[in-house]
């Protein structure tokens, strides 16, 4: 299954789909130290997992202090056998403002293989990578990992059922554009318990993957932590569905 883990993407990028349009709170609502593990499934097949954390780092970029956040997603089971996923993502982001500095990525995907970079000047509006310079609209651009701490962290106070919010992110060699809607609040059954949700709609494009009435939902904890739980989303054969199997390290009690 060619490219698994886009769908790791999609969740990472879903969520902060409305960050340009909200304040952020005082403080970050993670801390470091924290780890989320989750597992994809293909209908009932535990098909990949993936690892998201916040590590403690000296790193400082224009001479500020940074989070390091990581991002590790492998095959599992059957799936491993015939199609072996070994993915890495970092992201450098500031303590402050949360946007992205320095992202990398090393995707071991069977035999396929690619390490990019890309160096974030967010003053400046562009973005240096691998394959080239690229302009971006705004001053708050993200890559997939950043996004989604950027958005977790957003004052949502004043969301409204059926709110449409856009994103500017860079992936690969260029930068897109992602719009999600706000759906509206959900209990969801999960490893952490029975767990109020705030339910979204990322944006998708059919095509290879996706079917032209294809829908993603996401559900975020509905609580200091806005920890996704769970995604679903219809695939031209069968679904694909992401839970969460821990949460360690969280700044606020799950579900308080």
């Amino acid at each position: 299954m060619k490219r698994l883990t886009i769908f790791f993407a999609l969740l990472l990028i879903g969520i902060a789909a409305f960050a340009q349009e909200l304040p952020l709170k005082k403080d970050p609502i993670f801390k470091e130290g924290e780890v989320l593990q989750y597992k994809l499934k293909y209908g009932f097949i535990t098909a990949a997992e993936a690892t998201i954390k916040v590590v403690a780092t000296d790193v400082k970029f224009d001479n500020k202090p940074t989070y390091r956040l990581v991002v590790d997603a492998e095959t599992s089971g059957t799936f491993d056998i015939f199609y072996k996923v070994r993915d890495h993502y970092d992201s450098y982001i500031d303590k402050t403002d949360l946007t992205p500095y320095f992202y990398q990525e090393n995707i071991r995907e069977a035999s396929y293989r690619r390490q990019d970079k890309a160096r974030f000047y967010q003053d400046s509006k562009k973005v240096i990578a691998n394959k080239g310079t690229f302009a971006t609209p705004t001053t708050q651009t993200f890559d997939l990992v950043s996004a989604y701490y950027f958005a977790r962290s957003l004052d949502i106070s004043k969301l409204k059922m059926g709110d449409v919010f856009k994103l500017n992110y860079f992936l690969g060699d260029e930068i897109s554009q992602l719009e999600i809607a706000y759906v509206g609040k959900e209990t969801i059954k999960s490893k952490l318990g029975n767990i109020r949700c705030l339910k979204f709609s990322p944006s998708i494009k059919p095509g290879r993957i996706f079917k032209k009435d294809s829908k993603l939902y996401l559900w975020i904890t509905d609580d200091g932590n806005r920890v996704p739980v769970k995604a679903n989303v219809e695939i031209l054969v069968g679904s694909v569905t992401l839970e969460i199997k821990s949460a360690t390290g969280l700044k606020y009690p799950i579900g308080k």
